[in-house]
């Protein structure tokens, strides 16, 4: 069986050899760099799976090895950690202010605003987690629908955790917060900030950064959500 340190040296040197043909691929005449498809998946570079077994396992998170072959053609296992689907929210308000919390997260023992949101309850959709999750965390509830901005997996690599965020419009405060994992402050905080905030490492976690960046890159290229 192999251990994390072997993961990831097979891994260093897969990714190094697929740099190297990636380079060679793309560098057109005089080393113009070619776009590509979207379209193109050649089945010679998809990694192959012929199984995968579980070490740990409990309602938040699973743990396997994945018994895979990299298109380089060795065969080996490798770590993988599932988690469940996650909705975040994006709420603003009519002063162009987005509904946050400032919290303390132990894991890296640090500080800094998050938007609401939280695990994907079975056969529940992810708009109604989104509004869920803001109400419980925030005792705000959402007035306007929440609709889907985008979904990413923030660290595909070797984490499988499907993230959605959404966005939406307006909220009225109806108590206090449930969740048991409060916040040392809810507020409603103005978007031209935001940059600032990201700059000083004071926002955390990638489904509050995708959010509040996606929203900003939207108003850049005239797309909206705007104010």
């Amino acid at each position: 069986m192999w251990g994390l340190e072997s993961d990831w040296a097979a891994l260093h040197e897969f990714r190094s050899r697929a740099t190297r043909g990636r380079a060679e691929r793309h560098v057109g005449h005089g080393g113009t760099v070619l776009g590509v498809s979207t379209e193109e998946r050649p089945e010679e570079l998809r990694t192959k799976v012929f199984g995968e077994r579980t070490l740990y396992d409990n309602p938040w998170v699973r743990l396997t090895l994945v018994d895979i072959e990299p298109p380089d053609g060795r065969r080996f296992e490798y770590h993988v950690v599932r988690l469940q689907r996650v909705a975040a929210a994006l709420v603003l308000n009519d002063a162009d202010e987005v509904l946050m919390m400032w919290r303390h997260r132990f894991v890296d023992d640090s500080w800094g605003w998050e938007l609401p949101g939280g695990i994907i309850d079975q056969g529940e959709e992810g708009a109604q987690a989104a509004a869920r999750e803001v109400e419980e965390e925030t005792g705000w509830r959402p007035t306007g629908p929440l609709e889907h901005a985008v979904s990413f997996q923030p660290m595909v690599g070797m984490v499988d955790t499907p993230h959605e965020v959404y966005v939406g419009k307006g909220a009225e405060l109806v108590g206090e917060p449930t969740d048991l994992e409060e916040a040392a402050r809810i507020a409603w905080v103005p978007m031209g900030t935001v940059l600032e905030l990201i700059s000083k490492g004071e926002v955390l976690g990638s489904g509050s950064l995708v959010g509040l960046l996606y929203v900003l890159a939207q108003r850049g290229s005239g797309l909206t959500p705007e104010s």
